[in-house]
């Protein structure tokens, strides 16, 4: 289910056959009022080869190739205190629920290719929503449709301009990544679709946006980017904990989201992981 997937672009390495592998499921459960942990299950895949130092550069260079969806098993963690969901992948634990209610749909994984020879896991995602704003929402519409009926609607754009609350969350697993290398991917990937949903003439709100990716901020492996979108199409964005900026812009709000479950998503596999765990929601 899982390609790490920075709102970049890589090369697209051979799609894998998918008789091969079991579909992950995922499962959403409310109670009394408050948000449950979500759990998922899938299988491993075949590991890849390690990480090499020699390979920051030419990431920075080849930042801007297309990659495709990979899969990875999920695990969750046991004795904890609070549920979270483990990337067998990379080991990077994802919360089920952060904030007050967003709960966490599906994880992905962004690989890189480099050079043709080597694939670099660059980072993971996960998806998280408040579960009551979609029912709200979205529920009078597709309560009643199954995944399948969904492919033929609207949801997606509609999930993406509904005043939901949403959180894109990031967790850096290449430990030589650069803020150059994210600051400059964001400016090819949402620049592209800001220019895909309201033309050309968003340079000045593409610069605001990547602006706040400063030099002076350190990534290394483990440092959590959130993207999160509030009530009144905000967009806030958190770099390990600390906020760096907030901006006010359906159309950035929509850009950011279509990374990830849009027409054109970075992985296609926990797109429709994602949006199975939106129907689980809408049918409870």
């Amino acid at each position: 289910m899982v390609s790490l997937r920075f709102p970049f672009s890589f090369p697209q390495p051979p799609k894998l056959p998918r008789h091969g592998f079991l579909r992950p499921s995922y499962a959403v459960v409310a109670a009394g009022g408050a948000a449950a942990a979500a759990g998922f299950v899938a299988v491993t895949i075949k590991s890849t080869n390690q990480q090499s130092p020699f390979l920051e550069s030419a990431l920075d260079l080849l930042f801007r190739s297309h990659s495709s969806p990979l899969w990875a098993s999920l695990s969750l963690a046991e004795n904890s205190a609070t549920s979270s969901v483990v990337d067998s992948k990379t080991g990077m634990s994802f919360p089920s629920v952060i904030g007050d209610s967003l709960q966490l749909l599906g994880i992905g994984l962004r690989r890189k290719a480099i050079l043709g020879l080597k694939n670099i896991n660059v980072y993971a995602y996960g998806v998280y929503a408040d579960n009551n704003d979609i029912k709200e929402s979205l529920s009078e519409k597709y309560g009643k449709l199954s995944v399948s009926e969904l492919q033929e609607k609207n949801f997606d754009k509609d999930i993406m301009e509904a005043d939901i609350c949403m959180t894109v969350r990031l967790q850096i697993v290449y430990g030589r990544l650069s803020i150059r290398s994210v600051r400059s991917a964001f400016e090819e990937s949402v620049g592209s679709r800001l220019e895909k949903f309201g033309g050309s003439d968003n340079k000045e709100l593409l610069h605001k946006f990547t602006s706040q990716f400063k030099d002076e901020y350190k990534i290394p492996r483990g440092s959590v980017i959130d993207l999160s979108k509030e009530r009144g199409h905000v967009l806030r964005t958190i770099i390990d904990g600390k906020e760096v900026g907030s901006i006010e812009s359906e159309l950035l709000c929509r850009a950011i989201l279509d990374l990830y479950i849009g027409e054109d998503p970075f992985d296609k596999q926990a797109k429709q992981d994602i949006k199975q765990a939106l129907t689980s929601i809408l049918h409870n």
